[in-house]
């Protein structure tokens, strides 16, 4: 049985007071059992402290990225090491907004995926079309191509360490949502891709989180798809109330 995930992209948000009260508000609202595995990614300064404070919950802590070498002359970049040195299993790659701001590129993430799984962690990877994708029919081809560049080299046995992330571009922090019709049709295609590409059971057992302007209102229609395994949450997530409800929405 798959994992149902839900997990909360803090972004360049918060400063140590400001994570410091989310955490408190998000530990008081947060059941101590949820259905779905939850995690939260606050930014590089605020890692420790995070997986200080949630010490003792379910709540889990990962990084918003991290680079593709064990060290080095790489000014201003964070290893997997020094990311498990304070704790932190947990990486989100390829976020659309890497990609844009930061040119990362197939090739590029191809590195980081393969040094996290070196490491033993585990990879959220994200992957997702532009508007003018969709608009011309290329969004299927799109994500086949992000997928292959960066995750179908890895062996079988990788991909237990491995959470999909699929975000449509045109749906990130635009109020602009993909139907649940939507999102089914491509978490479809995705689990197609795996079970042609790698296998049947990754096919089956990979978790496959939908990213793009999920909010209360919205999570439980969205979360009842067959393929749709939870969420990567955005600005709702920095809202305590509201990510909690959207963690209850299985």
């Amino acid at each position: 049985m798959r994992d149902k995930i839900v997990a909360g992209n803090w972004k360049m948000n918060n400063d140590l007071a400001e994570t410091e009260e989310l955490l408190g508000k998000l530990k008081l609202q947060m059941v101590k059992d949820p259905e779905a595995t939850v995690m939260v990614a606050p930014s590089f300064t605020n890692l420790y402290p995070t997986f200080q404070a949630l010490k003792g919950t379910p709540v889990i802590v990962a990084a918003q990225n991290m680079h593709e070498n064990d060290k080095g002359a790489y000014t201003g970049e964070v290893s997997a090491a020094m990311l498990k040195s304070v704790g932190v299993t947990t990486v989100i790659l390829g976020h659309s907004e890497r990609r844009a701001y930061f040119n990362e590129n197939g090739e590029i993430l191809a590195k980081k995926v393969n040094a996290a799984i070196d490491n033993e962690m585990t990879v959220i990877f994200c992957f997702g079309e532009e508007l003018e994708d969709r608009k011309s029919g290329k969004h299927f081809d799109l994500v086949e191509t992000q997928l292959r560049e960066a995750l179908f080299n890895l062996p079988q046995s990788a991909w237990k360490n491995i959470i999909l992330a699929y975000e449509p571009v045109w749906a990130i922090g635009t109020g602009e949502t993909a139907s649940p019709e939507q999102a089914q049709e491509m978490h479809k295609h995705i689990r197609n891709l795996l079970e042609k590409n790698v296998g049947k059971e990754v096919a089956s057992n990979t978790s496959i989180l939908y990213g793009g302007s999920v909010k209360p209102n919205n999570a439980k229609e969205i979360f009842a798809k067959e393929d749709v395994d939870g969420g990567l949450i955005g600005g709702a997530s920095l809202n305590a109330v509201d990510f909690v409800q959207i963690v209850n929405s299985f």
